[in-house]
C-alpha cells in the first residue's frame, strides 16, 4: 500500500500581497505561452453614448431651472460682498466673478431667444404644411438677416443704435486701415 503523498504545486504562492506568481525554475517554459490578456476598461463618454439617451434642451431647461435660482442668490451674495470688500485684490476677483456671471447669464438669455425663434419657426412651417404649402426653410444666411434686423429694433428702441453704429462703423475703419498696403511697401 502506498502512502498518498500531497503532490508540490509547480507554481508557488504569492511573496505578499501585490507579488508576482513564483514559479519553478526547474520547470521548463513552453514554446507556446499562455498569456491570459487584461480585459481593457473603455472610457465611456456619456455625451457621445446611447445609453445616456437623446440631447433635448427644452428638457435639459425644465430638469434644470432650479439652477437659475440658486446663480441669482450667488450673484446677489457677490455683491454684498463686493460692498463690504476693502481689500483691493479680493475686491479684484469678486467684479471680476461678478463679470463674468452677467455675461454667463446675457448668454443664456440670447440662447433661449434664438431657440425661441426657431421654434416659432418651424410652428409656421408646420401650419403651412397642414394648410397644404410646401414648407420652405431658411438659409443661415437669411436667419442671420432676421437676427440683425431683429436686432437693430431692438436697439433703435432702446436709444443705443446711435453709439452701436458709431462703434461699428470705427471697427470696419480699422479693418480696412490693416487691409491697405503701408508705406513702406509702395
Amino acid at each position: 500500500k502506498k502512502t498518498a503523498k500531497p503532490a508540490k504545486a509547480t507554481v508557488k504562492q504569492h511573496q505578499g500581497k501585490k507579488g508576482p506568481l513564483e514559479m519553478s525554475s526547474k520547470k521548463r517554459v513552453p514554446f507556446l505561452r499562455q498569456v491570459v490578456s487584461a480585459t481593457k476598461k473603455v472610457p465611456r463618454d456619456p455625451r457621445f453614448d446611447d445609453l445616456s439617451g437623446e440631447y433635448n434642451p427644452e428638457i435639459f431647461m425644465k430638469t434644470y431651472s432650479f439652477l437659475d435660482s440658486i446663480k441669482k442668490q450667488e450673484k446677489e451674495m457677490i455683491q454684498k460682498q463686493l460692498k463690504k470688500c476693502r481689500n483691493v485684490e479680493q475686491k479684484e476677483k469678486l467684479q471680476q466673478l461678478l463679470n463674468r456671471m452677467t455675461q454667463q447669464e446675457q448668454a443664456q438669455k440670447k440662447q433661449q431667444e434664438r431657440r425661441e425663434r426657431e421654434l416659432s419657426l418651424k410652428r409656421q412651417q408646420r401650419e403651412l404644411a397642414k394648410q397644404g404649402k410646401k414648407p420652405f426653410f431658411l438659409k443661415k444666411s437669411e436667419k442671420r438677416k432676421l437676427e440683425l434686423a431683429e436686432k437693430y429694433t431692438e436697439l433703435k428702441r432702446s436709444g443705443k443704435l446711435e453709439s452701436f453704429l458709431n462703434k461699428k462703423r470705427k471697427r470696419n475703419a480699422i479693418k480696412d486701415k490693416r487691409r491697405l498696403p503701408s508705406q513702406k511697401d509702395l
